[in-house]
């Protein structure tokens, strides 16, 4: 299969139909993760809060595109499509690889006119501590081994070796995009409200790490420990979405 760029897909994909909504949660997924990652998500919303996610190029019904060239590539693009949708309330969130994506995406509607209201960010490295590493020039075995052990592949799906054929380019991609991302030289920070996340059993983002994030907040920035592993959200996702629904409820931010 050639991967081809396409225009007609878009970048976002709506879990859960809402008519008018006063706001929308945006959520960008980890490495080799899809859109449907957040499905589940949905029935968590408030009434009127509208649930989208990015749909990386390269990923499930884009799976014949090229992927993207950058994380700042992404963002732009996610931050222009949001900018033609219905005026709401804005608030993202993102997961390792998407956590950055998030940041991105944050600027770039920054740039445009339309800053979000909240950045919600979890097991990631903050921007300048983030890129490096060398899992991307591993060989498959090694590549697919390390993200089994972090938990990130399904059983059903890491004994299987045609999807694992499938996925391994994907990851990879994504791989390289986390690992050889450098932020923009002098970056102005955030004014929107940013809490970082990290769970106290992941081997990647500990509490310092996490609260490294304060370097690109301007606002109100906050840390929060949870339990688990770096993908417990995917398997456990109702603490972390309820203290999200719960930050979104403060008037601060949705005014």
């Amino acid at each position: 299969m050639n991967p081809i760029r396409t225009r007609d897909r878009g970048w976002l994909r709506a879990l859960g139909g809402v008519t008018g909504p006063a706001g929308r949660l945006v959520c960008f997924p980890h490495s080799g993760g899809s859109a449907a990652a957040y499905r589940a998500w949905s029935p968590a919303m408030p009434g009127d809060m509208e649930l989208l996610a990015a749909q990386y190029p390269g990923h499930a019904d884009r799976i014949a595109e090229a992927p993207a060239g950058s994380i700042a590539e992404i963002g732009s693009h996610v931050a222009r499509e949001l900018s033609r949708l219905d005026p709401a309330r804005c608030v993202l969130f993102g997961h390792s690889l998407g956590a950055l994506v998030a940041y991105e995406t944050a600027r770039a509607m920054r740039d445009l006119g339309t800053p979000p209201r909240a950045l919600f960010l979890s097991g990631a490295p903050a921007p300048l501590a983030a890129g490096g590493g060398t899992t991307h020039r591993a060989d498959d075995e090694e590549l697919w081994q390390a993200l089994r052990d972090l938990g990130g592949i399904a059983p059903e799906i890491a004994d299987d070796p045609e999807l694992r054929e499938l996925l391994l380019p994907v990851l990879r991609s994504d791989i390289t995009l986390h690992e050889t991302y450098r932020p923009p030289a002098g970056a102005e920070p955030l004014d929107c409200r940013i809490r970082c996340y990290h769970n106290t059993g992941d081997p990647l983002v500990d509490a310092a790490r996490a609260g490294a994030w304060d370097a690109v907040a301007a606002g109100r920035f906050d840390v929060r420990a949870l339990p688990g592993g770096h993908f417990r959200f995917l398997s456990h996702p109702a603490e972390l979405i309820d203290d999200i629904t719960a930050v979104l409820a403060e008037s601060e931010v949705l005014r």
